[in-house]
Formats: C-alpha cells, sequence, structure tokens
C-alpha cells in the first residue's frame, strides 16, 4: 500500500508486524503443546520502501539543517521494520521527514525477510523452556530461526554493495539486526529495551552505578524532579513522588493513581547481569541511561553494538584512567580529543586509518558541565582538566612488557591518558553515528610510581566519583536542553548515507 501521511504508513506496518507475531506465537504455542503443524510455520517483517527520480530535495527551513531524512539519489531505497510499538516515534519520524524531502508516496507491505520464531516471544515468554531436547532439534524444520547472514553490520561498515535490481538501504540496520540486539540487551543489561533512554553514560566502575542509583532515587524523592521513573536490573522501577505518569503499568501492574510516596514494582535479580544498565526515565524519552561495562574493550564493543540499534542522541564514556604526564595530579580530568586505538576489537570493521575526531558540541557540553560543576573557570579550571589524546589498550598490564614498546608508542602519540574502553566507545560511536566523548579522571599515575593502594584509593573515589558523575548528568542535560538537531550533524555521515539517522 501506498501513503503519504507518515502516520497511515506507520499504522499498517504495525498491523503487518503485529499480524506476523501473532501467527507465530500461535503456532509456536501448538507446537509447545505437542501438536504435529502442516509443513513450515513463516511469518515476515513489514518494510517500507521509497522511490526517487531526482536528487532534488524539497526541503523545508527546517528540514534543510538535518544531516539525515533524505535519500542520496535517484532510485528505489528499501529496509525492513520491526517493534512498531518500541520504535514508534522514531519510525514516524523518519517517514515524516522522507515524505517532507521527495514528495513521493512511502510504500508499505510484508517483505520476504521471515522472523526469526525467537523475537516473537513477548518480554517474559519462556516457553521454548518446555521443550524436550529432541522436540527443541525439530524446530528449524518448523520454524525460522536467526540467519546471522541477515543480520550483519555490512551497511553501518559501508561495506555493503546491494546485488544488481535490489533496492538501496534506507536505513543502518535491518529488522533482525535490530531485534538481534534487543534480545541482547535484555541478557546483558538485565532491563527491557523498552527503558534505555536518549542518553547514554557508560562507566567502568560500580562506584560510579551506586552514586547514579542514589541520585535516581532522589530525583524519585523530589517532585520538581523531570525525570519521572527509576529503572535497575529485573525491570524494577521507581515512580516519582507525586507521579501521575502510567508508566509501564501494563507491564508491572503498578497503581496509575497519584502516589504520595515513591512507589517501586518488580523483583530484582538474584544476581547482576554482565553490564547492569539503569534509566532515569523522562517522559519523551529524553532520560539518562547509565551502564557498567566494566573493565576492557570487548565489553565496550558488545553493549554499544547493541544499543546503537535504540538510536541514541549520544554516549559518553566516564571512567578512571592512568595519567602519563608528570603534571598530571590525581583527581584531575581528561576530555579526550583524539584516540590511539589499541583496543583492536574494531580493527576489522573500522580500519585503524579511519580518524575517530572530537566532536564539537559534546567537548563544548563536557567542558561547560566540568565549570559549573566545579564552579572554576580559565586557568583555575585548566588547572583539574586537560584536554588530550587518550590511549586505550586491550592489555591491562601494558607497564609490564620489558621492551618499553608501548610507552613509546603512547609518547609518540602525545597521549596524556591511558584506559581500556574510552576509544572503543568512541570509534563504535562514529561507525553507527551515535555522538560521543569521554570524560576521565585519573585515578593512577603508573609511569610515576603512584598506584593505587587501598586507602589512597578509597580516599580517592570518596572524593571524586560523585562530582564526576555530576559532571557527566549535567553535560547530558546541557546537550539536551541544546536541541538534539545540533548533534546529530554531517561529521558522522557519508557521502552516500542511509536516510534514517
Amino acid at each position: 500500500m501506498r501513503f503519504t501521511d507518515p502516520a497511515a504508513a506507520l499504522t499498517q506496518a504495525r498491523l503487518i508486524y503485529d499480524n506476523s507475531i501473532a501467527h507465530l506465537r500461535q503456532a509456536m504455542q501448538r507446537y509447545v503443546a505437542g501438536e504435529e503443524l502442516p509443513g513450515h510455520v513463516r511469518a515476515c517483517y513489514p518494510f517500507v520502501r521509497v522511490q526517487t527520480d531526482t536528487v532534488t530535495r524539497q526541503t523545508t527551513a527546517e528540514s534543510a539543517r538535518l544531516s539525515y531524512g533524505f535519500v542520496a539519489g535517484a532510485g528505489r531505497y528499501e529496509t525492513t521494520l520491526t517493534r512498531p510499538d518500541l520504535f514508534a516515534k522514531y519510525y514516524l519520524e523518519q517517514f515524516t521527514l522522507l515524505l517532507d524531502n521527495h514528495g513521493v508516496e512511502l510504500e508499505v507491505g510484508t517483505s520476504n525477510q521471515p522472523i526469526p520464531v525467537h523475537f516473537s516471544f513477548a518480554e517474559n515468554d519462556h516457553v521454548e523452556g518446555d521443550l524436550s531436547p529432541q522436540r527443541r532439534q525439530l524446530m528449524r524444520d518448523v520454524f525460522d530461526l536467526p540467519d546471522l547472514a541477515a543480520m550483519d553490520d555490512g551497511i553501518a561498515n559501508g561495506t555493503y554493495v546491494p546485488h544488481p535490481g535490489e533496492p538501496q538501504p534506507l536505513s543502518l540496520f535491518t529488522a533482525p539486526r535490530v531485534d538481534y540486539s534487543l534480545q541482547r540487551l535484555r541478557h546483558y543489561t538485565g532491563t527491557a529495551p523498552e527503558h534505555v533512554q536518549n542518553f547514554v553514560l557508560f562507566t567502568n566502575y560500580q562506584f560510579y552505578i551506586d552514586e547514579f542509583i542514589a541520585l535516581g532515587h532522589a530525583a524519585m524523592a523530589n517532585a520538581a524532579s523531570d525525570y519521572i521513573a527509576f529503572v535497575e536490573p529485573g525491570n524494577v522501577i521507581t515512580r516519582k513522588l507525586g507521579s501521575d505518569h502510567n508508566f509501564a503499568t501494563a507491564e508491572l501492574g503498578s497503581d496509575p493513581n497519584v502516589s504520595q510516596s515513591p512507589q517501586t514494582t518488580g523483583t530484582p535479580p538474584p544476581r547482576l547481569p554482565q553490564m547492569p544498565a539503569y534509566h532515569l526515565v523522562r517522559a519523551d524519552g529524553s532520560g539518562i541511561t547509565m551502564v557498567n561495562i566494566g573493565v576492557g574493550p570487548a565489553n565496550a564493543k558488545t553493549i554499544t553494538d547493541h544499543i546503537a540499534v535504540l538510536r541514541p542522541h549520544a554516549w559518553i564514556m566516564l571512567g578512571h584512567c592512568a595519567g602519563l604526564r608528570s603534571s598530571q595530579q590525581l583527581g584531575d580530568y581528561v576530555l579526550a580529543h583524539g584516540y590511539v586505538r589499541e583496543d583492536h576489537v574494531l580493527d576489522e570493521e573500522l580500519p585503524l586509518w579511519v580518524p575517530v575526531p572530537a566532536l564539537a558540541e559534546i567537548q563544548v557540553a563536557l567542558a561547560n558541565a566540568v565549570s559549573q560543576v566545579t564552579q572554576l573557570k580559565g586557568p583555575e579550571l585548566k588547572s583539574i582538566m586537560r584536554t588530550g589524546t587518550v590511549a586505550s589498550t586491550d592489555n591491562r598490564n601494558w607497564e609490564l612488557l620489558p621492551d618499553n614498546g608501548p610507552q613509546r608508542r603512547f609518547s609518540q602519540s602525545r597521549a596524556v591518558a591511558l584506559d581500556m574502553e574510552s576509544a572503543t566507545i568512541a570509534a563504535n560511536g562514529f561507525r553507527f553515528r551515535v555522538p560521543y566523548g569521554t570524560l576521565l579522571c585519573v585515578s593512577d599515575k603508573p609511569l610515576h610510581g603512584e598506584i593505587k593502594l587501598p586507602g589512597m584509593a578509597n580516599h580517592f573515589y570518596r572524593e571524586r566519583v560523585d562530582q564526576h558523575l555530576r559532571i557527566g548528568i549535567r553535560a547530558l542535560e546541557l546537550l539536551r536542553e541544546e536541541g538534539v538537531d545540533q548533534l546529530h550533524s554531517r561529521k558522522l555521515r557519508s557521502f552516500a548515507e542511509v536516510a534514517f539517522q
């Protein structure tokens, strides 16, 4: 069907998706009950398609400023869609911009891309657990299972080339790729992807999470707070004091009436997931999510691979680092303006010759946040914050190597700080067109004999973690106040870019 109304196009996509999911769920329930199903069971994702005959855009003054919302040239463009309930606002914006920019119809229909049955399960469905091993093995004969060939990152990596006659892509991610990440986010973070906000903080220490939890609960006890809920692993939701917002009430059964005290629903998990996430929720989704990614570039890549499908407006790394200069003091801040990538986890997807630049909007927000929180300006601010290159390594004990090779490379690169995650998060932000930034805090100086000792470390954490976290939160609030149109700039988009943001 063809549409000139973006809302009608979204309604049709949702109808196709809902019918497909209902068909798969009903068939799966019958299969689990032991029924022999007649033939292969298949349901497919909806698609949206646009056809243009010219490179000319019919832009409005507002859309002309955007770096997305239009196709690269004449031709046929298409993408599969999933979870229109979760992505309704996002899809509606993309559809609207395509219609405004090109003045053509949107075609919405059923694609040939099967929905893997695993991706049809609801949040708390675990029906496959009741299957015998033999019955579980036979599933591939009855249902479509995840096909890795349909969910690679070739589009985002810039390596995808359509076969003759195939349409050009409209988005960075196919529907199966998105569904795969939504499933992984539940597993790694212990929270539903619906709770992830548009502004994200990553950290490599639990101390920051402890402070974020305290701030989250304080916000819920403050009736004047802009945040309406705080979500913790296990989808434990605390609603704001006096809130009448019916947040997640259908899922968790909470009382939608106005509460006079913070109201908590849900059950904490028996143990924390690998990378627990916490969400300070705003009604429009522009709140703050914080994830403890732990130590190392593998986790940093994994979580950003999956959060990227939710198209956040920005993500920032807050963590500890080794200071590499004698002039630095423990507790000083480092604002990264460049990265030495010795993390190696993205070498295949994003070659080392690709520069990962600092983004002015993020840099300014972070610098202003440091100034506002510390109340320092000018030379005084420079005395506690240094802008420079951050090196990230996958070798936690790099300083023990006998030939001093890493030290020479870091010196040649003019690096002022070293960690294990920042370059990975920045590089994946560049790769997935998500604005990124890094603000680190010097917690040791191994080249100068200042290593962490228990007493010193405890004092350091007490003194700096709260301030550092407040700086990160303030930076994201400044970015939100500035407007997201300023964030999604052309700096992160190629010359033949997909239309979807």
